[in-house]
C-alpha cells in the first residue's frame, strides 16, 4: 500500500500543473516525512551524492558544446554536404534532411537542437522545390528525435549514471541503431518519393561532395575527438565532453566565424591576389591535414610504448608539407603563376588572419554572442540537472522502499520472461513518455526495471538502447511530445497539424522499435567486439 501512496503524490502533483522535477522531489519529502522509516537525513545525503556523480559532469559540457554546434552555419554545412551526397535521388532533399539531422546528432546529443538547427533550414528549402509544409515537418520531427539515440547523447549519459553502465559502450551501443533507424527513414521517403514522384536534385558530381564534406569537415571531426578519445583511451567520457566544448567554441568564433566580433569577416578577401588565394589554400590544406594527423595519431597510439609524441608529429608534418607544395605545384601551374609567389602571397594572407585572430580573441571569448549562447547552454542544464537530481532522489526513495525488488519478484512469480518482459518495459516507457521529458522518466524507470533485466538476463547496454528508442517515440507523441512544440515553433503550424504529419513516419520508428527489442546483437555487436560485454556487480 505504501509504494502506491508513492506513484499516487507524484501523479496528482503532476495532475495539477507543478513541474516534473519539483514533482518529483517533493512527492519524495511528502512519502519519507509521513509514510517511511526511512529519514529526511538519506535525502540530503541523496542529493549530495547526485552533485557528486562523476559521469552526469559530462552533461553541462555537451550542453554546450551542442549550444555553440547549433549557431546556423554548421547546420548549413552539413546541409550542403548531405544535399551534395544524396540530393540527385527522388526525394533527395528530403533524405538528405534526414542524413543531416543524422549528423548533427552526432555533434548535438540533443534532439530539440537537432530539429532547431537542421529544421529551421531543411523545410524552407524543402517548401522551396515543392514539398509540402506537412511532409517536411513530419520528416524533422521524426529524424530530430536521432539526436539522442546517435551518441554523444546525453540520455545515454543519464542511463549511465541511474544503473553504473558504462557511458563508453553505451555510445558504441548507439552507432549501428542510430544508423538503422536512419537508414529506414531515408528508405521510406524513397518509397513515398516515387509514389507521389517527389522532385530529385541535379547530380552536382563528385567535386561537389568533396566541397561539401570539406565545408563540414571541422564540424564532423567533432565527432572523430569525442568517439576517437574515449575509445583510444586518451579520455573519460567527461574529458571528452570538455574538449568538446572547447573545440565547438574554437570552431564556431574562430574557424567558421559564425558569431561574435569575427562574424561574415572572411578568411580570404576579393581584393586578395590570385597568387595568395592559391597559397593559402595550400598551405591550410597541410595545416588541417597535420592537426588532423596529430590527433587521429595521438588516439591510436596514445598508449604505445614505441611510438613517441615526436615521430607521429614529424611524420605529420612531412606529409602535409607535401601535401601544400603538391597543390601549389598544381594550381600555380594551371594558372600559370610562379609557385614561389603563391606561397609567399599565402603567408602574407595567414599573417593578416592570425593577427586578427588575436586581436580579437578576448573580445570573441567575453563578447555578446558568446555570452548568450553560454547563457542558453547553463538554463537547459540547470533544467536538466534539477530534473535529474530529484529524480534520483525519487529513486533513491523506491530503492530504500524495496520496491524494484518487490516488482522483479512479482515479475518472476506470475511467470515473466525475457520477452514478455521487454514488451512490458515497451508499453510502459511508451505511455510515460507521453506526458514526461526524458532524462526524468528514464532515471525514474531504470532503478526499477533494470533488476529485473539483469535477473532474467537481458543485457544491460541492450535495455539501455531499448529506453532510449522508447525516448525518441515519447518525443513526438502527444500531449508532452518536446519534438512536436519545437517544430511547431519553427514552422508556424498548429500542434495538431504537426502531430498529423509526423505519425506515418513515427510508424517508421515503432518498427524500428520492434527491430531493436528482439534483435539484441544491433546494439550489443560494437560494445562487445571493442570492449567487451557489460559485467554488472550487485
Amino acid at each position: 500500500m505504501e509504494p502506491l501512496i508513492l506513484f499516487i503524490l507524484v501523479l496528482s502533483l503532476l495532475a495539477i500543473g507543478i513541474p516534473v522535477g519539483i514533482s518529483l522531489g517533493l512527492s519524495s519529502i511528502l512519502f519519507v516525512t509521513f509514510f517511511s522509516h526511512d529519514s529526511l537525513t538519506s535525502i540530503a545525503i541523496s542529493l549530495f551524492g547526485a552533485g557528486q556523480h562523476y559521469t552526469l559532469l559530462a552533461i553541462p559540457f555537451f550542453v554546450l558544446a551542442s549550444s555553440f554546434m547549433s549557431t546556423g552555419g554548421v547546420a548549413k554545412r552539413l546541409i550542403n554536404f548531405a544535399i551534395a551526397s544524396v540530393g540527385h535521388l527522388q526525394g533527395g532533399l528530403a533524405i538528405a534532411s534526414v542524413m543531416s539531422c543524422m549528423m548533427f546528432a552526432a555533434l548535438s546529443g540533443s534532439s530539440p537542437a537537432t530539429v532547431v538547427a537542421i529544421g529551421t533550414i531543411a523545410i524552407a528549402g524543402m517548401r522551396q522545390v515543392g514539398y509540402s509544409k506537412e511532409f517536411a515537418s513530419g520528416i524533422i520531427a521524426n529524424a530530430g528525435t536521432l539526436g539522442i539515440l546517435i551518441p554523444p547523447s546525453i540520455v545515454m549519459v543519464v542511463y549511465a549514471a541511474a544503473t553504473d553502465v558504462s557511458v563508453g559502450r553505451m555510445f558504441l551501443a548507439g552507432i549501428i541503431p542510430g544508423f538503422v533507424a536512419g537508414s529506414m527513414l531515408m528508405d521510406t521517403i524513397y518509397i513515398v518519393a516515387k509514389v507521389k514522384n517527389l522532385p530529385a536534385e541535379k547530380w552536382q558530381g563528385f567535386g561537389a561532395v568533396f566541397d561539401g564534406a570539406k565545408q563540414a569537415s571541422w564540424g564532423l571531426f567533432l565527432i572523430i575527438i569525442i568517439m576517437g578519445g574515449i575509445y583510444g583511451g586518451v579520455f573519460t567520457p567527461t574529458e571528452a565532453a570538455v574538449v568538446a566544448a572547447v573545440y565547438s567554441i574554437f570552431v564556431a568564433l574562430f574557424i567558421y566565424r559564425d558569431m561574435g566580433p569575427l562574424q561574415e569577416t572572411p578568411w580570404i578577401y576579393e581584393s586578395d591576389s590570385q597568387e595568395g588565394k592559391v597559397g593559402f589554400r595550400g598551405t591550410v590544406y597541410g595545416v588541417s591535414f597535420l592537426l588532423f594527423w596529430m590527433m587521429l595519431a595521438f588516439f591510436a597510439t596514445a598508449t604505445s610504448e614505441t611510438i613517441t609524441a615526436s615521430q607521429r608529429n614529424l611524420v605529420g608534418l612531412v606529409i602535409g608539407v607535401v601535401f601544400s607544395v603538391f597543390y601549389i605545384l598544381k594550381e600555380s601551374s594551371r594558372q600559370s603563376l610562379s609557385a614561389g609567389a603563391c606561397l609567399s602571397a599565402g603567408l602574407v594572407i595567414w599573417r593578416r588572419n592570425l593577427a586578427l585572430m588575436i586581436r580579437k580573441f578576448f573580445p570573441a571569448l567575453f563578447g555578446t554572442d558568446t555570452r548568450r549562447t553560454m547563457l542558453e547552454g547553463t538554463k537547459t542544464t540547470v533544467m536538466l540537472m534539477f530534473i535529474i537530481a530529484n529524480a534520483l532522489l525519487f529513486a533513491h526513495t523506491l530503492s530504500a522502499e524495496r520496491i524494484p525488488q518487490h516488482v522483479t519478484e512479482w515479475m518472476l512469480g506470475v511467470g515473466f520472461n525475457w520477452f514478455t518482459f521487454l514488451i512490458a518495459v515497451n508499453i510502459l516507457l511508451l505511455i510515460g513518455g507521453q506526458f514526461m521529458e526524458p532524462s526524468g522518466l528514464l532515471v525514474i524507470v531504470a532503478p526499477v526495471v533494470f533488476p529485473i533485466a539483469m535477473e532474467l538476463g537481458v543485457d544491460p547496454i541492450h535495455l539501455g538502447i531499448i529506453m532510449v528508442v522508447n525516448m525518441e517515440i515519447g518525443m513526438i507523441t502527444p500531449p508532452i511530445g518536446l519534438n512536436l512544440f519545437v517544430t511547431s515553433g519553427i514552422t508556424g503550424m498548429s500542434l495538431a497539424k504537426v502531430v498529423r504529419a509526423a505519425l506515418p513516419f513515427c510508424m517508421v520508428l515503432m518498427l524500428f522499435l520492434i527491430l531493436v527489442t528482439y534483435v539484441p546483437w544491433i546494439s550489443t555487436v560494437l560494445p562487445y567486439a571493442m570492449m567487451g560485454p557489460e559485467i554488472i556487480t550487485q
